[in-house]
């Protein structure tokens, strides 16, 4: 008997990065271990995201939707390249949180997928100041991966490094923004990796009476 897989939640996860490429990260948790939750299964749960973090409004999703459902190639490149722009982010990022140089191939794509995304795109004013923008219906692919390439290249070149974190919840690591002021935050949310650590400390402490 095989046991069925939970549904994605990629539309509904909680954001909690701080930053977008943090929150693009984070709809995976427990890497590398059996509790691993993947919530980009496919082009559909990539969409819902995009819609969910604002990277797409309602009539971008609907147009983007209707070129992919016209092209599966776009579909399936815009896809692939997603997943390897996720873990090529992931792999720099967590190496910065360890204080660890990144590996080059990671940086790489990371840097590569940005230089793309910027050759196809419009640099524009926007809310009194400038921004990059992508239009769905000529660049279907970069609309969705050029605002995450963005932010994983500021936080590459610009963040400080101190304030990234990863967290230390069981079979979690998520990575967020630590924006508070003493600069000390564990958890992904208080609510759940911290309550969930509180608990098994108190089990464990229960279990050595």
């Amino acid at each position: 008997m095989t046991s069925q897989m939970p549904p994605s939640r990629a539309g509904s996860l909680p954001l909690i990065g701080g930053v977008l490429a943090f929150d693009f990260c984070n709809t995976s948790s427990g890497r590398g271990t059996p509790d691993h939750q993947d919530h980009l299964r496919t082009i559909d749960n990539l969409v819902a995201w995009a819609r969910h973090v604002g990277v797409l409004d309602a009539a971008r999703e609907a147009r983007l939707r209707h070129r992919c459902d016209a092209d599966a190639a776009i579909a399936t490149r815009l896809f692939e390249r997603a997943l390897r722009l996720r873990d090529a982010i992931y792999d720099v990022d967590t190496a910065l949180v360890q204080g660890r140089t990144p590996d080059q191939p990671a940086i790489d794509v990371v840097a590569a997928t940005h230089a793309d995304c910027l050759a196809n795109g419009r640099l524009t004013t926007r809310d009194g100041g400038f921004g990059w923008t992508w239009e769905v219906d000529q660049a279907p692919e970069e609309a969705v991966l050029g605002p995450i390439a963005a932010s994983a290249m500021a936080i590459i070149t610009a963040a400080d490094r101190a304030r990234l974190k990863q967290c230390q919840g069981h079979h979690c690591g998520w990575l967020f923004l630590d924006t508070t002021k003493s600069s000390n935050r564990r958890w992904c949310e208080m609510e759940v990796c911290g309550n969930r650590a509180k608990q098994k400390r108190r089990r464990g402490r229960q279990a050595g009476r």
